[in-house]
C-alpha cells in the first residue's frame, strides 16, 4: 500500500511533468497497476479498518423502543432493561450510542434568534436577592431584594434596594433606577412578579398607574422564559458574583452607596458583548430618551387615613413611630416612605410627625418634641428640676 507522500510523488510527476505510467513503475519499483489506481484516485490513500459489529447491535430495536416511549430515559436505566435479554456490556458503550440516539426521539430544542435594540427602547428589570441579610441598624438584619434594571442598547445598569416585593417598594425601586439611568425608556420589561403582574400578561393597577404617569408602555415576558429579558440576567449574573463578595455593610444606607458606586464602576468598564463602554453608549441612548418628570418619579408611598389615639403612636411595619399628642383624636394622613414617616393633620394641615424610617423591627422611635408635650399635657414638668450654686460656693470648696 503507498504512503500519502508517495501518492503524491506519482500523481505529480504524472501530471506536472508529463511522467508516463510505464516509467513512474520502474523508478518508484511498484506494479503499473498500482500506479494507474493512485493515478485514478481522488483522495489520498488511508488505512480502513473492516467495520466490526457491537455488542449493542441486537438491542438497538428495543432502545428505540424505550427511547420513543421517554426520550429522557436514564442510561443506567436503558442498561437495566436490555440486561435481562442478554445484553452484558458496559456503560461507556450505552452511554455514547444514547448520546447520539437522544435528539431523533427528544422534541427539538428551542433555538433564539439574535436581538438588536434600538438606543431608548427597552429597559429590562429584575429581582435579585442577596445571599446574606442585610444590616439596618440595632444589631438586627434583614432580607432584601436589589430591583435591578438594564437598558437594552447601552446595557447600563441601576440598582435600588428594597426591604419587601410588595408594589410599592417595587415601584419605588423602578423609580430610583430609572432616576440614575438619567432618562426614561419607552418599554418596561419584566416577569410576572407579584406585585406588579394580575393575570394573563396584564398588570396591577398600582403598576398601570405608574407607567401611566410616566408615559410608558410595559411588557410581562411569558411564564418560565427568562430568555425573553436575558440582558438584565446577565447583568444580575455579574451583580451576583462581583458586588456581594468580600463585601460589609453597615445599614441599609451603606449597602445602597456601595451598590450604586458598583454600577458606576461597572458601567465604566468595557462590555464583553458591545465591546464598548455602556457609559459612553447611554450619553447616545440618553438623547432619544424622554427626559424624566420636574417632579422626579411619581410619588409610590404608601397612604392611611387614621385617628391619633390616646396613646399618640403609630404602628408601622412592627415599629412604633410617636405622633403630636396635642392631636388626639384628630384625622392624619400617614406616608410611609423608603426614607420617612411623615403624618399630617386632615383639617388643619399640621404635621403630627416626621420620622426617619427604621427597617430594624419592633423598636418604638420617639420624637423629643412629642415626649416634651405628653409631659406637658399630663402636668409634669418639662424639665427635669436641677438646683444651681452660686460659683462662690465652688471657690470655698477649692480653698
Amino acid at each position: 500500500m503507498l504512503d500519502v507522500e508517495r501518492w503524491a510523488d506519482l500523481r505529480r510527476e504524472h501530471f506536472v511533468r508529463g511522467v508516463s505510467i510505464k516509467e513512474l513503475s520502474r523508478r518508484f519499483g511498484v506494479d503499473r497497476n498500482t500506479v494507474r489506481r493512485a493515478l485514478r484516485s481522488d483522495g489520498p490513500p488511508s488505512y480502513r479498518r473492516a467495520p466490526s459489529g457491537s455488542k449493542l447491535d441486537p438491542f438497538r430495536d428495543e432502545i428505540h423502543r424505550l427511547l420513543r416511549a421517554d426520550p429522557k430515559l436514564p442510561g443506567v436505566r436503558v442498561r437495566e432493561l436490555i440486561a435481562p435479554l442478554g445484553f452484558d456490556g458496559g456503560k461507556t458503550i450505552v452511554d455514547d450510542y444514547l448520546r447520539e440516539l437522544r435528539p431523533l426521539f427528544a422534541p427539538p430544542p428551542r433555538t433564539f434568534q439574535r436581538t438588536v435594540y434600538r438606543p431608548g427602547e427597552i429597559c429590562q428589570f429584575d429581582v435579585w436577592e442577596p445571599s446574606r441579610e442585610v444590616p439596618v441598624g440595632h444589631g438586627q438584619t434583614r432580607r432584601g431584594y436589589v430591583v435591578v434594571a438594564c437598558l437594552g442598547y447601552s446595557r447600563a445598569g441601576a440598582g435600588a434596594l428594597v426591604f419587601s416585593k410588595e408594589a410599592p417598594d417595587l415601584l419605588w425601586g423602578i423609580g430610583r433606577c430609572l432616576l440614575s439611568l438619567g432618562a426614561l425608556p419607552k418599554l418596561l420589561v419584566w416577569d410576572r412578579q407579584a406585585g406588579l403582574h394580575a393575570r394573563e400578561g396584564r398588570p396591577t393597577d398600582a403598576f398601570a398607574a405608574f407607567c401611566g404617569q410616566l408615559r410608558v408602555d410595559w411588557f410581562f415576558c411569558a411564564p418560565a422564559d427568562p430568555q425573553t429579558k436575558g440582558v438584565v440576567e446577565r447583568l444580575q449574573d455579574y451583580l451576583e458574583t462581583n458586588f456581594e463578595p468580600g463585601r460589609s455593610f453597615a445599614n441599609e444606607l451603606d449597602f445602597q452607596l456601595q451598590l450604586d458606586a458598583w454600577f458606576e464602576q461597572a458601567n465604566q468598564r468595557t462590555h464583553k458583548t458591545l465591546r464598548a463602554r455602556p457609559i459612553d453608549r447611554l450619553i447616545e441612548e440618553r438623547a432619544a430618551m424622554v427626559p424624566l418628570p420636574a417632579g422626579g418619579p411619581p410619588d409610590t408611598d404608601r397612604r392611611l387615613v387614621t385617628r391619633v389615639p390616646a396613646d399618640p403612636h403609630v404602628r408601622v411595619d412592627t415599629c412604633d413611630y410617636s405622633l403630636d399628642p396635642q392631636l388626639a383624636g384628630r384625622r392624619i394622613e400617614l406616608r410611609v416612605g423608603q426614607r420617612e414617616i411623615k403624618a399630617i393633620c386632615l383639617d388643619t394641615g399640621e404635621q403630627a410627625c416626621l420620622h426617619q424610617r427604621s427597617f430594624a423591627k419592633h423598636r418604638t422611635i420617639t420624637a423629643l418634641e412629642h415626649a416634651r408635650a405628653l409631659r406637658q399635657l399630663r402636668g409634669e414638668p418639662v424639665e427635669a428640676v436641677v438646683e444651681t450654686r452660686p460659683l462662690a460656693r465652688y471657690d470655698q470648696l477649692i480653698a
